[in-house]
């Protein structure tokens, strides 16, 4: 029964997690996308600006949509009496963040033994999960208060350099799957502990002040806005963790960690086009850099074929393996513990159902993906005689 639960468990956590997602992404979106897209509002005869009935006005931004016009005024400072509702953002934060660390305990932490065993055992492998998630803000909260952070291009690359250290070192660690989400939950930690330590405490005090009538400082705002656009840039990699579990040759790549950083430079790159076009600066070059790294990373994983003779081996051969190594957890009643239902509804019970997926059988066993932690003990023949059986199909 306990295992039906969890199935349960984690289809409505995962659930919450892609709808609360999807309205942190969005709002993040938008609002930077709101920044960028400010202009001065009317200027009068001799260049300055002229308030709108509001007050102070700092600039507009004209839209339509769902066949409506809209006029969004972007207030400076100074407020005279607070608006009622003022609206907030920062639940969909909170609910992505614990949804996916309710994710993180159910798929991974709990099921450690099949889903987080390689390296190390267990119970070090789920401390070392839990504890990246922790080092990761520690570290990156550091340098935020470095004078780096006031050089944009240098503070990105030892970001950039610190992400990459810690998806090589998690890949050593942990299996390939289980490296890749911890990677994502530490961005996704980093992007909803930046909101509750910095940007909404900031936006506190910046209302507190303006509801007491009082000179705004406007370092509360500098300093939230600024962490609110590194969560904007950090949006892209997370995506691509969370989609990664579903293309083992990402993570399953001898070189899976170079993969997620390259790919999450590459969503950086991205989400800097769109920065960079709102703003109405060039993005030519930026857009040539994301296609460039784009095609090398894709060159970089192909599997070129190579000039060694063909291994011919027989369904006969491979059967024997697929029982004993996989079945136990690809059938239409799983046998191993933790699984009430064929991983990826992957059944490989006959040769027609295992020749059918051939390929992914290929991909996952040759990257050592599967069997996960290797709990059934395929050894180095049976691996290479598995392989050479898939590759047959093609």
């Amino acid at each position: 029964m306990l295992p039906y639960l969890l199935d349960w468990a984690h289809l409505a956590l995962r659930w919450l997690h892609l709808i609360a997602g999807a309205a942190w992404i969005g709002a993040s979106f938008y609002f930077n996308w709101l920044n960028n897209n400010i202009r001065p509002v009317s200027l009068g005869p001799t260049g300055e600006v002229v308030p709108g009935p509001e007050g102070e006005i700092v600039g507009d931004v004209w839209s339509v949509h769902g066949g409506a016009f809209y006029r969004a005024l972007k207030k400076g400072y100074t407020i005279e009496k607070l608006p009622e509702p003022l609206h907030w953002f920062y639940w969909e934060a909170y609910t992505t963040w614990l949804s996916g660390i309710g994710l993180m305990i159910v798929v991974y932490w709990v099921n450690a033994a099949a889903w987080m065993v390689g390296p190390l055992e267990a119970g070090p492998a789920v401390a070392v999960g839990v504890g990246s998630l922790i080092v990761g803000w520690v570290v990156y909260d550091l340098l935020c208060k470095t004078p780096l952070v006031a050089r944009p291009a240098v503070f990105g690359w030892v970001v950039f350099g610190l992400f990459t250290a810690a998806a090589w070192a998690l890949s050593s660690l942990l299996p390939a799957r289980a490296a890749y989400m911890h990677v994502g939950a530490m961005i996704g930690t980093i992007m909803a502990a930046n909101v509750y330590f910095v940007i909404i405490p900031s936006q506190r005090k910046m209302v507190d002040l303006a509801a007491k009538g009082l000179p705004p400082d406007l370092s509360f705002g500098a300093e939230g806005g600024l962490r609110s656009l590194h969560n904007n840039y950090l949006t892209l990699p997370v995506l691509f963790v969370m989609v990664s579990n579903h293309f083992p040759f990402t993570y399953g790549s001898p070189y899976g960690w170079v993969v997620l950083a390259a790919v999450g430079a590459t969503g950086v790159m991205i989400r800097h086009v769109f920065n960079l076009k709102g703003k109405g600066q060039a993005y030519g070059a930026c857009v040539a850099a994301s296609v460039v790294s784009g095609t090398v990373i894709v060159l970089a994983m192909a599997p070129w074929p190579k000039q060694d003779a063909a291994i011919h081996v027989s369904w006969e051969q491979a059967a024997p393996i697929v029982a004993s190594r996989c079945a136990g957890c690809h059938t239409a009643s799983p046998s191993q513990p933790g699984f009430t239902s064929p991983p990826l509804g992957l059944v490989l019970e006959t040769e027609a159902q295992s020749r059918a997926v051939a390929a992914k059988i290929g991909t996952m066993v040759a990257s050592g993906v599967m069997p996960l932690g290797n709990l059934t003990a395929m050894t180095e023949p049976e691996r290479a005689t598995l392989v050479a059986w898939a590759k047959a199909q093609r």
